[in-house]
């Protein structure tokens, strides 16, 4: 096998799998686009096999595709430089090619077909440009080929460079033989190829760009071989000059084609031309000249670093006529004169950066200018046009925006890396959208001049057209075409798959204009939309229905299985009735609903699925009314399947007229369904009494039911359990007190939706006449009614107001509260109704007289009209008597359940009456416990001791907030008696201390302080004598006697000092209780409380009893005898030594001298700190600090030396043996003693080291004096003073390697740190372009207009901002200069 084919077959299998790939993605788009392969051209364009056969019989090869032009024909360029023209059939029509054998122009890179399809203009990868005559081929009827650099400088020609890539080509209007090119060095070219007698004079005219100012190595032009211009050299040989991307590069570029309707643009020749920067758009006609330009802004499609810089795509769409015009201009039969302004539309440019899209009007203005003969000199005025512009619309896509083309007027199809999209113009936004490989596209700027490939795959706008509503795409592997399916294309293809079910929910989803993509062949018009689409929807329904009850269908291949055992349709069915029901509900129109297919269902015997789908719509009030037939059918199907609760919930739910009252209210009583009872009495037969009546006899039931519980309970002492049928009775019972109280607020029940005024008026008349008439009625009036009773046995006397009585009776809870609701309502203002509000009281207070209702229901009654007669005073006018009796009622109750309740409908009453007999009414409300009524009696009378009293009897008030209360009535009291507090409320509060204090000692404490301060013996006596009882009076005295802390509240403490009021003995009684639970706090209460306030000897004498010396210390200094105080510094500290012997020999094995050597440190630092003190003050001269100091160091030496003398660490033999061993303590510990105590002594020499610049202390006299006042006794002389001095040696040394290292660290931070500084200063900030960010002009200055202006003005100064944005001083805004 060859090489040639093993590649080949490569190929072959990797191009399978990338089709496979697409393929897919294809069919996934398929519900929005319709794509096909043109697998003719395909064969052709594409084919290994021809290639392979043309290279083994030498026959010239058409190449492969790299461009693509489709308006009106299908032209493909290729890399050979032909140009290969199908028509829309696939057929071929001509080959373009150049006539002379071995030689070629390079690529195609650029085509396009001229407006009438008889031309073609193709632009090469080596600068040519061809124009073909398909009329007359083969040869070329115009070649325009590439100059050189000199022959430009010379003057001589204008054109494009040698081997430079022709971008873009376009005809100018609807010439053939006028064109415009771009190449990809940023040169822009306008091209009139006329001849004058018979000999070519073609005219360049340069509309873009610069040429290079360094020439191309190049040859020079040969001498053309025959008149069609085509050269006899090879373009291979030219050096390809670098692409070269400056912000001149051009993007895109096209002119403005020929629409359907003419309009003034099109005598402009207008071109839009797109550069990295802006939109250059340039006329021409009359004279070439640059009409208009858009900036590119900063960013703008992406960052400006990026590869989204150089990606930018524009398209035209024409003046057309628009659609109802042109019917209505057929129709008259002469369309020229139906053309009018706003017939037609206005030429529209879409041009993008990056990912961002721009949408542009450009029209003709006419305006009125002056014009000057310069022969006569006088001035005529000429109306002249110009081009003008309108931005249209901005959008923003996710990625690049890679391709563009008009699909309509309206739509624009774009392409990014990986999405195809259409974007509607209306709209603003994307309708369609679906994943495609957008680099799947030939890119036709990838191919060099040599037929090498570039890395630049990105511009593939010339692999996309749109004609008359198909797209081509020129991919590349094939060519597709395809069309944007409509919403009759959706609907069409899901019917030709059969999914009718589908088809009729896609419909429903474009009737409701929920429906997601294009609205594309539909009216614009709402009415007319829907109106179109809800035929479709009929004429769908009744398809789907023919389709689905069809005897084909029951034949065809959808009921056969390879098993032979057919297949359950259940679901069409189901999917049938489902579908068709959403869809009347959108059309609001069901009588094919109801009739047709209902028929259908049950003539084939299944309308059980009918009725099972149609349940959920009624059941969601989506549909309301149904045909009775439907619905009897409906409530028999759950009746028969014994599901009650199915049946109520669709009474519920449906329209009263569609029931079948009869069979409703036969299949509510026999399962008890009393909801739907009440609805169908009420909904349907208007009657508002019924239910009443029939809910009466429930609670009648239960009434007799509970008389024998209770009498079986009285008989046999057991319990009589009610069964479920009496449990649902009761429940259902319940019930007549929410529809009272719906009914009389004019409510239905139980949807409690509002009812129309007239029915709301009556039913609350009729329900109101039958409750509160005085004796029993018969309901329903007329013959057959019956007499509605309420006695409990049968035969039994009837009382007054029977059914208000019985109501009270079954829960008076329920019915005063649904009173409440009624009394509402503006029905009961009328009072010249025969029921009103105060008939009503006077009925429920005849009641209550009769002695029969229970206390519970009584005080109910009396909280209910309590409540009620402030709040409607106008209509409830009752005797002050019965007022006085509610009252009374309302505080006798013993139920502390409803005290409450009871207080705030008393508080209620009390607003509007006014007892007589205040003093009975007061006991009344202390037994009851109506404090809140009290306190705002007794704080209007100043009654302060009895105010006092309800404040601390109130059980609902807290603690906490018992002593805010107390302080305020002693506050009162205080200022209505001359500033003194009465005596029976010291009293009151003195017996209120155990409470007072067990809420908050701080807060009684303060309170007691501040306004009864001869309580504080009493508050110490209320803790009482458990083991607790000190630390509370510890917390008690510590309020007055120490300084708050930072996080405690200074609200809580006194911000005065410590209390004045504290007598003697309570201040020593709190040192000596500081002493036994927080003794390091002790000195610092001596710094808050004067001297004068305490006796330093008794305090000192408690604190040396509580063994806190450094307290007594501190106390000797503070009283002036600093020596002193070292003298019992040194006997504490010899105390605390031996007390340690002691206790190393006797409790050797569980030795712990924790307290002590924090009494030894706390004795040494206080000692320190008043050598320091004396040391480094003014009486540094009084005293002798160097004995002092001796006095210090000799005693902490000599703790040392102590321990260290009676358990040396090298122990002799004898402390070997057992018997010594378990009286001796661990070297541990030992050592860990030691090491403390020399710790203290080493810190005591660090701080003399510290002040040894005082002349009065002299360290190596000091010294001296401690070593020899060592006893020789005690072993080593020198051992110890060795060992201190080593220890303060190294930590000396210590510290000073940690300050060497230190002062490296921050040397180095130092230098490079002004080391960046250096580098940032001198490195400056950078622009972020060579142009002015607002005017867009060159920063830098040419050469030509640097040699007139040599000195800059400060007009041209520059100013560079941090953030890398640069421009003139003259153009920056106001509101920047704030930023530089």
């Amino acid at each position: 096998m060859s090489r040639v084919s093993s590649i080949s077959n490569l190929q072959t299998h990797s191009s399978e799998k990338q089709r496979d790939i697409q393929a897919e993605q294809v069919s996934h788009a398929q519900n929005v686009f319709k794509w096909s392969d043109l697998q003719a051209i395909t064969q052709t364009m594409y084919s290994k096999a021809s290639q392979k056969a043309s290279n083994i019989l030498g026959a010239p090869l058409p190449g492969s595709p790299t461009v693509l032009a489709a308006n009106g024909l299908i032209c493909i360029g290729t890399t050979e430089g032909k140009v290969v023209v199908h028509d829309f059939k696939q057929s071929l029509i001509c080959i373009c090619e150049s006539p002379i054998l071995g030689f070629s122009l390079g690529a195609v890179t650029a085509l396009a077909l001229s407006h009438d399809h008889t031309f073609v203009a193709s632009g090469h990868a080596t600068g040519y440009i061809q124009l073909y005559n398909l009329k007359q081929l083969p040869n070329p009827v115009r070649s325009v080929p590439p100059t050189t650099l000199a022959a430009v400088s010379s003057g001589r020609k204008e054109g494009h460079l040698q081997g430079s890539k022709i971008i873009s080509i376009g005809f100018v209007a609807g010439r053939h033989t006028a064109l415009v090119s771009a190449d990809d060095h940023g040169l822009a070219f306008f091209h009139s190829l006329g001849k004058v007698l018979f000999v070519e004079a073609s005219d360049i005219l340069r509309i873009l760009g610069r040429y290079p100012e360094m020439p191309y190595p190049s040859e020079p032009l040969k001498t053309p071989l025959v008149s069609s211009s085509v050269p006899a050299f090879s373009p291979a040989a030219v050096d390809i000059p670098p692409r070269r991307r400056t912000r001149y590069t051009v993007l895109a570029m096209a002119p403005l084609p020929l629409g359907t309707a003419p309009h003034p643009t099109d005598n402009y020749h207008v071109t839009a031309l797109l550069t990295p920067t802006k939109l250059v758009v340039v006329g021409l006609k009359p004279t070439p000249r640059t009409w208009f330009k858009c900036p590119r802004e900063v960013d703008e499609g992406g960052s400006w670093r990026s590869k989204s810089k150089w990606i930018g795509t524009l398209a035209w769409f024409p003046s057309i006529l628009k659609s109802s015009f042109v019917s209505d201009a057929t129709h008259a039969g002469n369309a020229a004169d139906q053309v009018k302004s706003d017939a037609q539309t206005i030429p529209i440019l879409a041009y993008s950066w990056g990912s961002s899209l721009h949408l542009i009007t450009v029209v003709e203005t006419r305006i009125n200018q002056l014009l000057k003969n310069p022969k006569t000199g006088k001035s005529n005025e000429v109306n002249i046009g110009t081009i003008t512009h309108e931005q249209f619309g901005k959008w923003s896509a996710d990625d690049d925006i890679l391709a563009m083309q008009w699909l309509n007027h309206n739509q624009i199809i774009i392409i990014t890396r990986g999405n195809l999209g259409v974007y509607d113009m209306k709209l603003c936004r994307l309708v369609e959208e679906v994943h495609f490989d957008g680099l799947s596209l030939i890119s036709p700027t990838a191919i060099r001049a040599d037929g090498t490939m570039d890395s630049d795959m990105d511009s593939v706008a010339h692999s996309l057209r749109v004609y008359k509503g198909k797209m081509f795409m020129l991919k590349q592997d094939r060519l597709t075409v395809g069309t944007l399916l409509t919403w009759a294309d959706r609907v069409l293809s899901l019917v030709d798959e059969g999914d009718f079910l589908k088809a009729i929910d896609l419909t429903r989803s474009y009737y409701l204009d929920e429906a997601s993509g294009n609205r594309n062949n539909l009216p614009e018009d709402p009415t007319e939309r829907k109106k179109v689409i809800g035929d479709k929807l009929k004429s769908l329904m009744d398809a789907s229905t023919h389709y689905a009850f069809s005897e084909d269908r029951m034949t065809d291949g959808t009921h056969i299985t390879p098993d032979n055992r057919g297949v359950d349709r259940t679901s069409l069915f189901e999917g049938l009735a489902t579908v068709c029901c959403r869809a009347s509900i959108a059309l609001d129109d069901f009588e094919y609903l109801f009739e047709d297919l209902f028929q259908r269902y049950d003539d084939s015997g299944i309308s059980s699925i009918y009725l099972r789908q149609l349940e959920p719509f009624v059941l969601e009030n989506e549909i309301h009314y149904v045909p009775p037939r439907i619905t009897q059918r409906l409530v028999a199907l759950h009746a028969e399947d014994g599901r009650p609760e199915l049946v109520e919930r669709i009474i519920w739910h449906m329209d009263p007229s569609c029931l079948d009252l009869n069979q409703a209210i036969q299949l509510c009583q026999q399962y008890h369904l009393y909801d739907a009872l009440i609805y169908i009495y009420t909904r349907a037969m208007r009657d508002y009494v019924a239910p009443v009546v029939e809910l009466l006899g429930l609670i009648r039931k239960v009434r007799k039911f509970r008389n024998s519980r209770d009498d079986f309970l009285y008989r046999t002492g057991t319990i009589l359990d009610a069964d479920s049928s009496m449990e649902s009775t009761i429940i259902n019972a319940y019930k007549i007190y929410p529809y009272l109280a719906n009914v009389l607020s004019g409510l239905t029940y139980p949807s409690e939706e509002p009812l129309n005024e007239d029915e709301a008026f009556q039913a609350k008349k009729d329900v109101y006449n039958f409750l509160f008439f005085g004796r029993s009625s018969i309901w329903p009036p007329g013959e057959g009614g019956k007499l509605v009773l309420t006695s409990d046995e049968e035969g039994g006397v009837e009382p007054t107001y029977p059914y208000v009585r019985q109501l009270l009776l079954f829960d008076s809870e329920s019915f005063l509260h649904s009173l409440d609701i009624a009394f509402e309502d503006a029905y009961l203002n009328d009072e010249y109704q025969p029921i009103n509000r105060l008939v009503i009281v006077r009925i429920i207070l005849e009641i209550m007289a009769s002695s029969l209702l229970p206390q519970e229901d009584v005080t109910m009654v009396n909280i209910f009209i309590a409540r009620n007669v402030p709040k409607y005073p106008q209509f409830l006018e009752i005797a002050p008597t019965s007022l006085h009796n509610i009252l009374i009622g309302l505080s006798e109750d013993p139920d502390l359940q409803t005290r409450e309740d009871r207080q705030l409908a008393a508080e209620y009453l009390l607003s509007v009456y006014n007892p007589h007999d205040s003093d009975r009414i007061i006991h009344l409300f202390e037994n009851a416990g109506f404090f809140r009524i009290l306190r705002s009696w007794h704080y209007h009378e100043h009654r302060w001791a009895k105010l006092l009293s309800t404040y601390v009897d109130d059980p609902d008030i807290t603690p906490l907030e018992v002593l805010s209360k107390v302080e305020e009535v002693l506050s009162a009291s205080s200022r209505s008696n001359k500033g003194i507090i009465p005596a029976d409320l010291v009293s009151i509060v003195s017996d209120s201390l155990p409470r007072l204090l067990h809420a908050d000692i701080a807060g009684t404490a303060l309170l007691l302080d501040k306004l009864v301060p001869d309580l504080h013996n009493k508050a110490l006596q209320a803790f009482g004598d458990d083991t607790t009882a000190d630390n509370g009076r510890y917390e008690y005295l510590r309020t007055f006697l120490t300084a708050p802390s930072n996080d405690e509240d200074q609200g809580v403490r006194s911000a005065n000092g410590p209390s004045q009021h504290l007598p003697r003995e309570l201040r020593h009684m709190f040192f000596s209780l500081q002493c036994r639970f927080h003794p390091e706090n002790v000195i610092p209460t001596l710094q808050y409380i004067t001297k004068d306030a305490l006796d330093l000897e008794e305090i000192m004498e408690t604190c040396e009893s509580h063994q806190v010396y450094d307290a007594v210390v501190w106390a000797t200094d503070w009283r002036g005898d600093p020596q002193g105080a070292l003298v019992k510094a040194d006997a504490f500290q010899k105390r605390i030594s031996h007390k340690i012997l002691d206790d190393l020999a006797k409790h050797a094995e569980s030795f712990d001298a924790t307290s002590e050597l924090h009494s030894l440190k706390a004795i040494a630092n206080v000692s320190r700190d008043i050598c320091m003190a004396h040391s480094q003050g003014s009486s540094a001269t009084d005293v002798p600090l160097e004995d002092m100091w001796f006095k210090l160091l000799n005693s902490q030496i000599h703790s040392v030396q102590v321990i260290a003398s009676s358990y040396p660490l090298n122990q002799p033999d004898n402390f070997s043996n057992d018997d010594n061993l378990s009286k001796v303590p661990s070297l541990r510990e030992i050592e860990n003693l030691l090491s403390f105590l020399r710790s203290l002594v080493q810190t005591t020499f660090g701080a003399l080291v510290s002040i040894t610049s005082t002349s009065a202390v002299s360290f190596p006299r000091l010294f001296k004096r401690l070593v020899n006042s060592t006893p020789s006794s005690t072993g080593s002389h020198y051992t110890e003073f060795r060992i201190i001095l080593t220890g303060m040696l190294e930590s000396y040394r210590s510290d000073e390697d940690s300050l060497i290292m230190l002062k490296h660290l921050v040397d180095r931070d130092l230098f490079e740190t002004i080391s960046q500084v250096t580098r940032e200063r001198a490195h400056g900030w950078a622009p972020a372009r060579g142009a002015c960010q607002y005017c867009r002009k060159p920063l830098m200055k040419t050469k030509s207009s640097q040699a007139v202006e040599s000195s800059p003005t400060s007009d041209h100064a520059i100013i560079v901002s941090r953030t890398g944005i640069i421009f003139h001083r003259s153009c920056r805004p106001p509101e920047d200069t704030h930023s530089t």
